[in-house]
């Protein structure tokens, strides 16, 4: 018997680095990073919008970025 997997869609997760009035707010996709190593973020205000699909490196740089100037 074959199966055939059908991939779930994501489950996203607003930052914790994002504005709390509502305008500035990023989420990324834990479930997925970790199924499969690709770190995806949105724009919350847009979510059928582009998506950056990131390396744990390039991820972990935008999260130091977001510390800093956040």
């Amino acid at each position: 018997m074959n199966s055939t997997s059908v991939p779930q869609p994501p489950r996203w997760v607003k930052s914790t680095y994002s504005g709390g009035d509502g305008g500035q707010c990023v989420e990324w996709a834990p479930g997925h990073a970790r199924a499969t190593g690709e770190f995806l973020v949105r724009d919350s205000k847009n979510p059928d919008g582009p998506r950056l699909t990131l390396g744990r490196g390039a991820f972990t740089g935008l999260v130091e970025l977001a510390k800093r100037h956040g």
